[in-house]
């Protein structure tokens, strides 16, 4: 069932992304483009490829909607968190130890080569 709703909601999705890049602009969006500058001029009617917007949104969200309930009555009760606490931890890799006279590494705290002279 889950994936029969989820091939619907993507067709949906690719449909609904196919209607909006056909319809025409209207300009107005952003303050660019043309349109009617008369502020009382109202809205147009809906076309037919609005309403068909309309309705794909509407469905779009409905099989959303749909996947969020059939994704919820398939989870578990328990959380993530208390399965990982009641499993034992992995056993913490070892780390590598270096060679003393690797140059990777600082110098002892003996050597005063770096250190300021003293002041008088």
């Amino acid at each position: 069932m889950q994936n029969v709703v989820l091939i619907v909601h993507l067709l949906l999705a690719l449909v609904l992304i196919g209607v909006v890049l056909l319809q025409r602009s209207e300009g107005g969006g952003l303050g660019i483009g043309g349109g009617d500058s008369n502020p009382s001029a109202g809205r147009p009617p809906l076309t037919a490829m609005a309403k068909l917007t309309w309705a794909l949104a509407v469905a779009f969200i409905i099989t959303s909607l749909t996947l969020t309930i059939i994704a919820a009555q398939q989870s578990t009760t328990t959380s993530v968190l208390d399965r990982l606490g009641t499993s034992s931890p992995a056993p913490a890799p070892e780390l590598p130890v270096l060679p003393s006279g690797d140059g990777l590494l600082p110098p002892p705290a003996a050597d005063d080569t770096l250190a300021p002279p003293p002041a008088d």
